[in-house]
């Protein structure tokens, strides 16, 4: 239990931090909510529960692909995901809302696990009664498609972007239940 806590610190500490290869900005916004406000009930597990819409610019010039990782940094026992999206198509400027939770979809994408043990989204459903969770969506242009296969981690998905991040970019919100 104690080496999945430091992990999860760990993990914490990277994606926070920012520490990764030197990036451009990236603009990342939502049509459903403000950064630093509060996330609609339709994106939570007291509504819908589908996926909220994404757009982004300023995107790097060599960027080919994309990926996008939410989670919560406040969960009881660290680090939860709720989403991983890869293999976002470099010509890609948003994600609409309501992302199917396939494995592989349309347009190329790749969703992996989170940590509900499910594909695709799923959103915040912090226990009752407590203060606010954050959480982080974070989106990153990389310099390479990263030709993974569908369901992974976001543990397998960091590794696999180590080196290939030219652009990142955070839009955090809050949900309480």
């Amino acid at each position: 239990m104690r080496i999945k806590l430091f992990l999860s610190f760990l993990l914490t500490v990277f994606l926070i931090s920012g520490i990764c290869d030197n990036t451009a900005a990236l603009e990342l916004r939502s049509a459903a909510f403000k950064g630093g406000g509060f996330m609609p009930a339709d994106y939570t597990c007291n509504g819908p529960d589908v996926s909220p819409p994404l757009e982004w610019e300023d995107v790097p010039e060599d960027a080919a692909s994309f990926a996008l990782i939410c989670y919560d940094p406040d969960a009881p026992s660290g680090p939860w995901v709720h989403w991983v999206i890869y293999d976002i198509p470099d010509t890609a400027t948003r994600l609409p809302e309501g992302v199917e939770k396939r494995e592989i979809l349309d347009d190329g994408s790749k969703q992996g696990v989170n940590d509900f043990g499910k594909i695709g989204y799923n959103g915040p459903c912090p226990p009752p009664g407590r203060a606010p969770h954050k959480y982080v969506f974070n989106l990153y242009a990389l310099n390479a498609k990263l030709d993974l296969g569908p369901g992974l981690s976001r543990w397998d998905v960091r590794r696999a972007m180590n080196g290939h991040i030219i652009g990142e970019a955070k839009l955090i919100v809050e949900f309480k239940r």
